[in-house]
């Protein structure tokens, strides 16, 4: 992605042929994928070339200190750093979370498919051209809700889409279409959730591209863990003490942390207590759904209340708590019956903890699981640093 922006800033590629390259990609594979619900072709062509004339023109001057249109100088960012960048955004509201994005100089191409109004929840993804597929297999679900996002980014047909995450709606696909997904802090960015448990993401084909997207949109970074010393530290947790995953992904996700165990990313620490949490699922169902009775609602907070104890004192120990990403493979159109793919992603909706999922490896199935890394408060750019860490050193 940044060599997309580089390009079009050096006068080698011009935005408009960026993105009517993309379009044509959607225009393609599309009616295979489904993954878009709509394309905005006419619009998406007349930004790119309005980023083009913003690049002939050159930055303003004087360069204002911070914001999308960054200045120099120290934690200065740059001008249009997303420029001529294709972008896709989650559904057909997501443009007002891709703001910063646009503003950065990316072109906003389409809205992503996601579960339909009124369709079963394991259909994931509904577009334009019927039900969204994984692509790695068409017969398995790409996991939702940001189903069409991820397969997206997924099939190239697009860099960068953007997500949100209630449950799990971002790392989940992430994980089971093979790229990455962040889920940011709860509350940290504007969400349009009113239970306070989904908060803004990304799914990205690398960690530099999801860094690319955390600079456009989020508070200034601590250098700490911008440029992190490694190895970090680390605690490995195949269950979190209740969810009961399948063997293979707990395998590829335990195979992922020993290989940056070996490459020095992260060091395993053993914590004073084993990283057990209470099961979310009821407490998040209570959250979520504004007519819960009260004594539901008190039990949440009551198990809101103790994981956050819990998890409080694992990070005093450790940097990052690691785990699989799903605890099943992508499962078939049909649905997985009664396991809830969110089973380790959801805790940390309740918890506020942003969390990343990271490719870990494909399955005997031929599709790919995935490696969930979870920080302290704050901290996406620690979970960006180490996920990039591990890229540079796996090659």
């Amino acid at each position: 992605m940044a060599e997309i922006a580089s390009a079009v800033h050096a006068g080698t590629v011009r935005a408009v042929d960026v993105v009517a390259e993309a379009l044509e990609r959607i225009g393609r594979a599309d009616p295979v994928l489904c993954a878009f619900t709509e394309v905005w072709a006419e619009e998406a062509l007349r930004r790119a070339g309005e980023v083009d004339a913003l690049v002939e023109a050159g930055p303003p001057r004087p360069v204002r200190p911070s914001g999308p249109i960054g200045g120099e100088g120290p934690g200065a960012r740059a001008w249009l750093p997303l420029a001529g960048v294709p972008v896709a955004v989650k559904g057909r509201h997501g443009l007002r979370a891709a703001g910063p994005l646009l503003a950065a100089g990316g072109v906003a191409v389409g809205a992503t498919a996601v579960p339909a109004p009124g369709t079963p929840w394991q259909t994931w993804g509904l577009g334009a051209h019927g039900r969204t597929v994984n692509p790695w297999r068409a017969d398995r679900t790409p996991g939702g809700s940001s189903a069409g996002a991820a397969v997206a980014v997924a099939a190239g047909l697009v860099p960068l889409a953007t997500g949100s995450d209630g449950a799990g709606s971002v790392r989940i696909p992430a994980a089971w279409c093979g790229v990455v997904g962040l889920k940011a802090t709860n509350g940290l960015l504007p969400s349009r959730d009113r239970t306070g448990l989904a908060a803004p993401g990304v799914l990205a084909r690398t960690a530099a591209d999801a860094a690319a997207w955390w600079r456009a949109v989020s508070p200034p970074t601590t250098a700490a863990d911008a440029r992190p010393s490694l190895p970090r530290t680390a605690v490995w947790s195949p269950d979190l003490g209740f969810a009961g995953p399948d063997p293979e992904p707990v395998a590829l996700a335990r195979a992922a942390v020993d290989r940056l165990v070996d490459a020095g990313v992260v060091r395993l620490v053993r914590p004073p207590a084993p990283p057990l949490l209470l099961d979310p699922a009821s407490a998040w169902s209570a959250l979520r759904d504004p007519g819960s009775d009260p004594a539901a609602l008190a039990d949440a907070h009551l198990v809101r209340a103790e994981n956050n104890r819990r998890l409080a004192r694992l990070f005093a120990g450790a940097e990052l708590l690691l785990t699989p990403t799903a605890p099943t493979a992508p499962h078939g159109h049909e649905g997985p019956g009664d396991v809830y793919s969110t089973a380790l992603t959801w805790a940390f909706n309740l918890s506020g903890h942003p969390a990343l999922s990271l490719p870990a490896g494909f399955g005997t199935d031929g599709c790919p699981a995935g490696l969930h890394l979870v920080a302290p408060h704050g901290r996406e750019a620690l979970l960006l640093a180490v996920a990039g860490a591990a890229e540079r050193l796996s090659g």
